[in-house]
């Protein structure tokens, strides 16, 4: 790849400080989950856990809608997600002793998507990137340390230190204060969620870029600057933004 190249485009676009979303942006999140999951289930002696498996992610999306719209606290949802999960299947497992298991399997499980580590690596060369998400604070941090992509990091804003989660525009307040210069018109947010990510960014002034790779159509009239399907496509759209 010509760095030279990628510079010069960066830098015609004027973009220097790049916010990627974590879950389901740069980590593959639900290869991620699946994993912990099953190792959760393999603390307390539970095999044959796909259907409960199915039960949790759907769980753990409604409990994370409920933080989300400030409805729950994020202590509870660590619970809950299990509690409701086992209350389906019957199981008599202590959700709390579950939520701790899964919790530290997931700390230890960095996967990335595909060419998240490439991406970090071009941008960081020429601008500062950082890592905005809504996710909890010591799972982040512990499995960004552990990732391919931590030198490429400047910072990561987690909604747990900041008490405000995406797209609530105080959590990006508090995030750009992390980045050693900021203006928003230099600013590109990029992330695969329309109800937190683009709105977020879109509601502070800050330009969007939708990770979409199922190309979801949306019924929404909120709309992303850019969309990409693939990480690599961020460099189509450094490109376009020359002509």
């Amino acid at each position: 790849m010509d760095h030279s190249l990628i510079s010069m485009l960066i830098e015609t676009m004027n973009y220097s400080l790049f916010l990627f979303d974590a879950d389901d942006t740069l980590f593959d999140f639900k290869a991620a989950e699946r994993h912990a999951f099953g190792a959760t289930m393999a603390v307390f002696t539970l095999s044959n856990w796909e259907s409960i498996f199915e039960t949790y992610r759907h769980e753990s999306e409604r409990v994370w809608r409920l933080l989300e719209s400030n409805r729950i606290t994020k202590e509870e949802l660590k619970v809950e997600r299990f509690r409701r999960t086992f209350e389906e299947h019957g199981i008599e497992v202590d959700p709390s002793r579950a939520s701790d298991a899964y919790l530290e399997a997931l700390s230890e499980t960095d996967i990335l998507n595909h060419y998240a580590f490439e991406i970090c690596e071009i941008l960081s060369g020429f601008g500062e990137v950082g890592i905005v998400t809504n996710g909890i604070v010591t799972v982040q941090k512990r499995r960004l340390q552990k990732s391919k992509i931590c030198s490429f990091i400047s910072f990561i804003a987690v909604s747990d230190e900041c008490g405000y989660s995406k797209p609530d525009i105080r959590f990006f307040e508090y995030s750009v204060k992390l980045a050693r210069n900021f203006s928003k018109k230099s600013t590109l947010v990029i992330g695969d969620r329309i109800e937190t990510d683009i709105i977020g960014a879109n509601n502070f002034g800050l330009a969007s870029c939708l990770f979409n790779p199922s190309r979801t159509v949306y019924e929404t009239d909120v709309r992303p600057k850019y969309e990409i399907s693939c990480l690599s496509e961020l460099k189509t759209i450094v490109k376009a933004l020359t002509y």
